[in-house]
């Protein structure tokens, strides 16, 4: 299962999501202790890798996360009980785009961050202070002085409200983060970098040692991070530029140094969470309809052909690698909005981002790989998804990859193209059980178009085993749009490779549907 910190954030993130700008001074900046990294000095944008270039060319040193012993167990509830006091966030007196609130360590956060301001090319160092934070009656006492670090920090900015500073991104645990778009709430996270995802032998988790945050310039809608990552395998320098909105953007620039030949190695990575939709409800006891962070994987081949492939549950872990040349994109898409499909109160499925991520530069030949973990519960993250590059990066190189992160909703088609709005499989006799499986797929189009304009379409479903049977597509009059419907016989096969393509005399074009359907 994917590293359980991930769904920790999602869970201590939601506290304090919001807070208004205040005038009452922010924390002071001052090194009390010795630290590594995020020191008070000159900073330029080649600092961070040049500590990560002389960082690989030694052996790794796992950061120490001994704690105070009045710290080092605390338990979940604990920790909760510790919050940053908001009139405390840094800039919240000056009148600037951005403010910062920062997490403290403890329980499943051990590791520690070392945290900088830039400004005027000046790095300034900012100390663990705990008179920054709010500790409720659940923690113990007394608190430590000395400069322990943090585990994280968040981004607020005026999201959704022009005086209102709203929580727009998180950086907590191992390289992950988490950002969101107008009117939305958390839900997927990104990974600065996969290591051995799915492996055997088991995952690698680099992990962010410093940050090096820019102060935002007034007037601006944008925050410039700096980030100094590290694990057994690589080093890297990461440089993170943020403009919030719907969608939120996030541009990424990182260069990697990798200490060993990285042959497992994903670029881009999200993480989502997949239990359970119209598409497989076996052995499902809830009220809900649908319960997933994100429910499908969209491609962008470099020939600008459009893939959809539906999420799935899993009863064994299944790995998929889509082959492809200079990807235009792919991403984590949560394409229905349609609180019927969820009918959560407190959840909001419907209104979590979609991950979209474009690649910039040629990133050659590889694969969009999907990783599809089963899982029980919704508090698990089970889905990965990521660029895994055809050749090693090997040891003692640099290498250097760009990309920009869209949060917030589906990515743009052209008017009129064809793409799939829902997914439903069951058994296809009303009968009784069979083994004959139903599937059913919808299609709309965006920006509007008349199905009757199209002219008659036609059809190709794939299957790599098996027979498939009793295809059929015709317009769906309640949705304006196609539905498509195929019988699978598996002839007692347990993996099958599905496709279906659309093509319409107009020349209009639509999204290839895939799937692997597993018994």
């Amino acid at each position: 299962m994917i590293d359980r910190r991930d769904f920790l954030t999602r869970a201590l993130t939601a506290v304090g999501a919001v807070v208004v700008a205040t005038g009452v001074p922010a924390v002071a900046l001052a090194a009390t202790q010795q630290h590594q990294f995020a020191v008070t000095g000159p900073f330029t944008r080649s600092t961070v890798a040049e500590i990560a270039r002389a960082l690989a060319k030694k052996a790794y040193e796992a950061p120490d996360t001994s704690l105070p012993p009045i710290l080092e167990n605390l338990t979940y509830d604990q920790y909760r009980d510790i919050r940053f006091r908001p009139e405390s966030a840094l800039w919240a007196d000056k009148g600037l785009p951005y403010q910062m609130q920062l997490f403290h360590r403890g329980s499943y956060f051990k590791e520690p961050v070392e945290m900088a301001l830039v400004e005027n090319g000046q790095a300034t160092h900012v100390a663990y202070d705990p008179n920054l934070f709010n500790y409720g009656p659940l923690v113990p006492q007394p608190i430590p002085a000395e400069d322990i670090g943090f585990s994280g920090f968040r981004l607020h900015a005026p999201l959704n409200k022009p005086d209102v500073f709203d929580e727009v991104l998180v950086f907590q645990g191992a390289s992950y983060f988490r950002s969101l778009g107008k009117d939305q709430t958390y839900g997927l996270s990104a990974r600065g970098l996969a290591l051995k995802t799915a492996d055997p032998e088991g995952e690698e988790f680099p992990l962010f040692r410093a940050f090096w945050v820019e102060t935002p310039a007034a007037g601006s809608d944008t925050c410039v991070v700096n980030a100094l990552l590290d694990s057994p395998s690589v080093s890297g320098a990461y440089r993170f530029t943020i403009r919030p909105g719907l969608p939120t953007t996030i541009d990424v620039e990182a260069q990697l140094f990798p200490r060993a030949d990285l042959e497992k190695v994903g670029l881009a990575p999200g993480t989502s969470m997949f239990f359970f939709s119209a598409n497989g409800r076996t052995e499902i006891d809830d009220f809900r309809p649908e319960v997933h962070d994100s429910d499908g994987l969209l491609m962008v081949t470099g020939h600008g052909d459009r893939w959809w492939r539906p999420l799935a549950n899993p009863k064994e872990l299944q790995i998929s690698a889509f082959q492809d040349r200079s990807p235009r994109g792919f991403g984590l898409v949560q394409r229905d909005r349609s609180f019927l499909s969820y009918q959560d109160l407190e959840a909001s499925y419907q209104r979590r981002p979609s991950l979209w991520i474009e690649p910039v530069g040629d990133w050659g030949a590889g694969a969009v790989t999907l990783v599809e973990i089963p899982t029980n519960s919704e508090i698990h993250d089970n889905i990965v998804a990521y660029w895994a590059p055809q050749d090693k990066i090997p040891a003692g190189t640099e290498y250097f990859f760009a990309y920009r992160l869209f949060w917030g909703g589906d990515p743009a088609l052209a008017a009129g193209a064809a793409y799939v709005t829902a997914t439903r499989s069951g058994r296809a006799g009303v009968g009784g059980p069979t083994p004959v499986r139903l599937f059913v797929i919808d299609y709309g189009y965006f920006q509007g178009v008349d199905p009757a304009k199209l002219g008659a379409s036609k059809v190709s479903v794939q299957a790599s085993k098996g027979t498939v049977r009793n295809v059929v597509v015709a317009a769906n009059p309640e949705t304006h749009g196609m539905r498509l419907s195929f019988e699978l016989d598996p002839q007692n096969e347990t993996l099958i490779e599905l496709t279906a393509a659309l093509a319409f005399e107009s020349g209009q074009s639509a999204e290839t549907w895939a799937f692997r359907w597993t018994a």
